[in-house]
């Protein structure tokens, strides 16, 4: 028996299987686009990254959004200045002061999610 004629099978079989276990009337899902289609409409919100701090368990990015410079704090995430990201509406926190940093911020959203997009601010 060649090789082909038992692994084609069961690569089709795979295949049916993961597309049974969407719900019914769910469009294909497929990884590669799956970020991009989802990003803005779970992301509303986009800025260009004017500066990183890192601490353990959290990145403060401060964005620049709408001409004005904005922090936001998030779980730990890789970005670095210059980069175009999107993030959920988050919590906004007046006066809070980090111990990490022994820095207070005047304004700042703790965000859930913080990604890089190819997208062009």
């Amino acid at each position: 028996m060649n090789y082909l004629s038992v692994v084609l099978p069961l690569i089709l079989l795979s295949a049916q299987a993961a597309a049974e276990a969407l719900p019914p009337g769910h469009p294909p899902v497929s990884p590669e686009r799956a970020g991009a289609q989802t990003a803005p409409a779970l992301l509303p919100q986009k800025g260009k990254v004017l500066d990183v701090i890192n601490v353990p368990q959290y990145t403060y990015v401060q964005v620049l959004q709408n001409k004005q410079p904005r922090w936001l704090a998030a779980p730990t995430a890789e970005v670095k200045k210059g980069d175009v990201v999107r993030f959920d509406n988050g919590l906004l926190m007046k006066d809070f002061h980090s111990n990490g940093l022994d820095r207070t911020f005047a304004d700042i959203t703790f965000v859930n999610s913080l990604m890089v997009t190819a997208e062009q601010e």
